[in-house]
């Protein structure tokens, strides 16, 4: 089922058209989200977002584009569905009309997809999760780079090289040969009682649960949480290293070539996380 400009449809095969500028340009910015027990997690840090993403793209915000709006759009599948309560909720905004490079028009269109999800809670994955770095290509740190455009030609290769190689996921380098991230998720590494985590300015996703996580670390006051590049060579000296994004919750890494990680702070965060959300 799709929400296809304000339309639910189960016909998804007539919605897009050859001349779509995300197919065709990549000029579209999407924002997954979850759903859980009928509430919209960290729903506000997503429309802000979203709303930010819109206007680097120099996308027309239509007016009615309020929080409330998509609160609504939303909730279309899920008055339609007495049992769905938890869902993978993904937006895509595009830039409507033609063109080439430069658009005819800057009108906008959209629509919202969604999956169930079984559970409703953050549970952390204990079995191994083993990853390597992704080296064919870079990412350049620019204002850019912190957005979910749907350019995500470096996401999709590393993916392929992770499956190819039977490894979990990878973590990617920006043009300065910093680790800037995971495929699919914000990296947090930790050693002794510090963590750090790549800041935007290297390029990284400005991930929701990034900043969740950011916060709770902050309220531990024997853990000190910065900001700053890190090496490729820190990561064998870590103690522990995991990954974090709003579907998953937090993902401990396993192991790194030799290395085995412990995920004793991803066990403590992961309750703590899930606190967050029942008081939210």
């Amino acid at each position: 089922m799709i929400n296809y400009n304000g339309t639910l449809t189960a016909n998804t095969t007539e919605l897009l058209d050859i001349t779509n500028r995300g197919f065709n340009y990549g000029d579209a910015i999407f924002e997954t989200l979850k759903m859980s027990n009928g509430k919209l997690l960290f729903w506000e840090d997503h429309y802000f977002r979203l709303m930010a993403s819109m206007r680097i793209m120099r996308m027309e915000i239509p007016m009615n584009f309020t929080l409330e709006f998509f609160e609504e759009e939303i909730q279309k599948f899920f008055s339609s569905s007495a049992v769905l309560t938890s869902a993978r909720i993904k937006i895509v905004i595009y830039r409507k009309g033609s063109g080439l490079y430069t658009p005819d028009i800057n009108d906008i269109g959209y629509l919202i997809s969604l999956k169930p999800l079984e559970n409703a809670i953050y549970e952390l994955n204990t079995d191994p999760y083993i990853i390597d770095l992704y080296k064919d290509n870079y990412i350049a740190p620019s204002l850019l780079s912190t957005v979910k455009t749907n350019n995500k030609a470096l996401n999709v290769l590393g993916s392929i090289y992770a499956k190819e190689n039977g490894y979990h996921n990878c973590l990617v380098l920006n043009t300065n040969k910093s680790v800037v991230e995971a495929l699919n998720a914000n990296l947090f590494i930790v050693k002794d009682k510090t963590i750090k985590t790549p800041p935007l300015t290297d390029g990284c996703l400005k991930g929701v649960m990034r900043k969740q996580i950011i916060d709770i670390l902050k309220a531990m006051p024997e853990y000190e949480i910065t900001e700053r590049s890190i090496s490729p060579f820190e990561l064998q000296k870590a103690d522990e290293m995991f990954l974090t994004n709003v579907i998953t919750g937090i993902q401990p890494i396993t192991n790194y070539r030799k290395k085995t990680y412990s995920s004793k702070l991803a066990l403590e965060l992961i309750g703590k996380l899930n606190l967050k959300v029942r008081l939210a």
